[in-house]
């Protein structure tokens, strides 16, 4: 059975030329997907469980680390970073591999018989939950909010731009996403979601909702005195809960 792979990088040019090398040098690796962001990454790699993912560091939407983090399906990872040679030094430190930028051929091919050896072995990923704590607190902060989503309908996935969104909403582990033409559902929770939103832009005002404070048409009190936001081409309204309230007091 051939090994597969998922390709995480929001260059599409370097990710091409990833698969094309990795063709060369592993012709029985199968790249099953290319991800551009990291929550196309999460979501891909959730779906598809492939044996090994080449995470790119630093992608809009998640990081390359933060994807790791969040998993549920373990593969090999080989995190794959433009940071200087110094800050490397973390990821041999914590025994990861991965790979700098621009990747070397003598260092691709390091990679790829490590990892051969490790299917063949049938090995399983190691617990990196540890080894990523200690990884993200090190390495430079490269802050990047999301600017697009890919939330899906029924069968189908649509690309949404972040701006355009009134609202989310939490369902279970999943998170709605309601625009003025649509209302759709990505696989991440609504913590998790929050911390990728620019927050000079989105706030959460209740547990299970977060609201674009573009979208606020007017904020007003109800019967029982709670705020509520009248959301712009929405019939319904957001109320705030009494831990958010005082920040749109001030408003």
């Amino acid at each position: 059975m051939k090994a597969t792979a998922i390709i995480a990088e929001d260059e599409a040019p370097i990710a091409r030329d990833l698969a094309l090398r990795l063709e060369r040098l592993w012709p029985d690796l199968e790249i099953v997907a290319i991800a551009g962001n990291g929550l196309e990454a999460l979501e891909r790699i959730n779906e598809l469980r492939p044996d090994i993912a080449f995470l790119d560091i630093n992608m809009p939407g998640l990081s390359g680390l933060q994807v790791a983090q969040q998993l549920e399906a373990k593969p090999h990872i080989v995190f794959v970073t433009a940071y200087s040679e110094h800050a490397v030094e973390a990821f041999e430190r914590e025994a990861v591999d991965y790979l700098l930028k621009p990747v070397q051929d003598e260092r691709l091919q390091l990679a790829v018989e490590r990892l051969q050896s490790h299917v063949a072995k049938q090995e399983p990923a190691p617990n990196l939950e540890t080894l990523l704590s200690g990884l993200l607190s090190r390495l430079p902060n490269q802050e990047s909010y999301l600017n697009w989503i890919r939330a899906g309908v029924g069968n189908t996935i649509h690309n949404i731009a972040v701006a355009d969104v009134l609202y989310f909403e939490a369902e279970d582990k999943y998170t709605r996403v309601i625009t003025r033409q649509l209302e759709s559902l990505v696989r991440i929770g609504i913590s998790e979601l929050e911390a990728q939103l620019d927050p000079n832009l989105f706030q959460r005002v209740h547990r299970g909702t977060i609201v674009n404070l573009q979208a606020i048409k007017a904020i007003r009190k109800n019967e029982l005195g709670a705020l509520e936001l009248v959301i712009d081409g929405r019939k319904d309204t957001a109320v705030v809960s009494r831990a958010h309230a005082g920040a749109f007091r001030q408003m």
